[in-house]
């Protein structure tokens, strides 16, 4: 039978904010924009013509309570 080692576990790193703060950045603006194709995408707002942006998210915008007709 062999004995058993224990290994010392290694302490967390600590990452710095100016490390995370581009990355969280980043996901705010693709979140905003999200939304925004979500529940403003149409009529005066829209930015793309048609109804395609519209019917792609067309589920989404209801599972998430925005109205649109």
């Amino acid at each position: 039978m062999s004995d058993a080692v224990l290994h010392p576990a290694r302490a967390p790193r600590a990452i710095p904010v100016r490390e995370i703060l581009p990355w969280a950045v980043l996901c705010g603006l693709l979140c905003l924009i999200a939304i925004y194709f979500v529940g403003a995408e149409e009529g005066a707002t829209s930015l793309i013509s048609g109804t395609s942006v519209h019917e792609f998210v067309h589920d989404g915008r209801h599972l998430l309570g925005f109205p649109c007709h």
